[in-house]
């Protein structure tokens, strides 16, 4: 074991548990001190490969692997042919398939090992999350067995720290949802414990993390249709609502926009308009693009997510505005140019915003910066400063004149908004 620091350390004790007493290095010569049942350090990680037929690297990152196995005194300094190392540390593939040759140069088998849980390791309770040849696996197994709860065989070579990698991703992400969650809840006035109440009852084994991956499991890699028709239509609901109650909040909630953003993506469907019967339809005869995805969809609910994204984009209540009565240029503005194109994959609703106020400051409609900036203010998109900016930047590309427009419209909508609520 070369290494000793939680998880290197928890491993040459789980070792010696087992009945399999480690040689061990550290750059600390009392690092094993406090290891129940493990020797003193050797002098080098060149001594600790002459003595054993498996090593495993437990190292902070890539500098101090390439040190621990090439360096003047690392691992195939002292090693012989049949020789495996494991590397437990979380480093970049392209170090993973570095590492892998020079060990192949040397004669010696090398597995990349993601592990976690990483503070069960001295209790024989992570998991080894291994890539690599199968051959050279089967060697390290009885080895691995004396320390892991569980491995994970998970391909080739790199199979096992992109896995770890993926892992990382999952609990990082989970942090920033928290945060996300967190930030909401305090604004709202009520106590984040409470959040953590509903949570740990409703939930208490944590299923619903991985929900979505277990039933694409089940479903042999895809969400099924019918599945993903009745998800979908929710997901959108309960992003949109927690966006709404963000923006009157006024709290920054990026990753809340990315899900909305790329829900579709989520449940690994395709845009509406690229769906293969959709193009099946479309080579048959003559079909405009939103008839198809109407009748992919139940009636009502291309209005109904138009009539949601009107007011993401221009504030809260903005489409109890719209007449009640049917007119055909208002019908395709809300089921077709907001419920199909601001909604899309892509683009972000801001990122779209930006586009349109372009477009209108080339036109000189203050009117239509207005509506814009005026949505934007709510939804804590840009800031009043941060719109002015803008004008200053687009008069360089629209022309000044214009530009005063764009200026009247944006004073316009900083006037609308400042009075009922905290813009700076």
């Amino acid at each position: 074991m070369v290494g000793l620091g939680m998880i290197g350390g928890g491993v040459a004790v789980s070792l010696a548990t087992s009945g399999l007493v480690p040689a061990v290095y550290d750059i600390r010569p009392t690092a094993a001190d406090g290891l129940p049942g493990v020797p003193a350090p050797l002098g080098s990680p060149a001594e600790v490969a002459a003595a054993s037929d498996v090593v495993m690297v437990a190292v902070v990152d890539a500098a101090q692997a390439r040190e621990v196995i090439g360096g003047a005194d690392g691992l195939l300094k002292g090693a012989r042919p049949g020789l495996t190392l494991v590397l437990l540390a979380t480093v970049e593939l392209p170090v993973v398939r570095e590492l892998a040759a020079a060990c192949a140069d040397a004669g010696v088998g090398f597995l990349d090992c993601g592990v976690t849980p990483g503070d069960r390791a001295a209790e024989n309770g992570m998991v080894a999350i291994l890539g690599g040849d199968q051959d050279v696996v089967d060697r390290a197994l009885p080895v691995l067995d004396g320390w892991a709860r569980k491995v994970v065989h998970c391909g080739p070579l790199g199979a096992g720290m992109a896995t770890k990698i993926a892992r990382n991703v999952v609990t990082y992400g989970g942090w920033r949802t928290v945060a996300e969650a967190v930030a909401l809840v305090e604004a709202a006035g009520v106590e984040p414990a409470r959040l953590t109440e509903v949570i740990d009852t409703a939930d208490p084994g944590g299923t619903t993390l991985l929900q979505l991956l277990r039933l694409r499991t089940a479903g042999e890699g895809a969400l099924p249709d019918a599945l993903a028709d009745k998800i979908e239509p929710l997901m959108a609901k309960d992003l949109d609502a927690a966006r709404a109650l963000a923006a009157e909040l006024g709290v920054p909630v990026p990753l809340v926009d990315v899900a909305r953003a790329h829900a579709r993506q989520t449940l690994d469907r395709q845009p509406a308009e690229r769906r293969p019967a959709d193009r099946q339809a479309a080579d048959r005869q003559p079909a405009d693009r939103q008839t198809l995805d109407r009748q992919a969809e139940p009636a009502g609910d291309a209005r109904a997510r138009g009539l949601r994204l009107m007011d993401q984009v221009y504030g809260p209540g903005f489409s109890s505005t719209l007449p009640e009565a049917t007119e055909p240029y208002l019908d395709e503005t809300v089921e077709h140019l907001f419920a199909d194109i601001w909604s899309r994959d892509g683009l972000s609703v801001r990122d779209r915003r930006l586009l349109t106020l372009g477009v209108g400051a080339s036109l000189g409609r203050a009117d239509l910066i207005r509506v814009q900036a005026r949505g934007a203010l709510h939804n804590r998109e840009l800031t009043p400063d941060q719109l002015r900016e803008a004008v200053l930047h687009l008069a360089y590309y629209v022309g000044w004149c214009n530009a005063t427009a764009a200026q009247q419209g944006i004073a316009d909508a900083i006037a609308d908004v400042s009075p009922t609520k905290d813009i700076r």
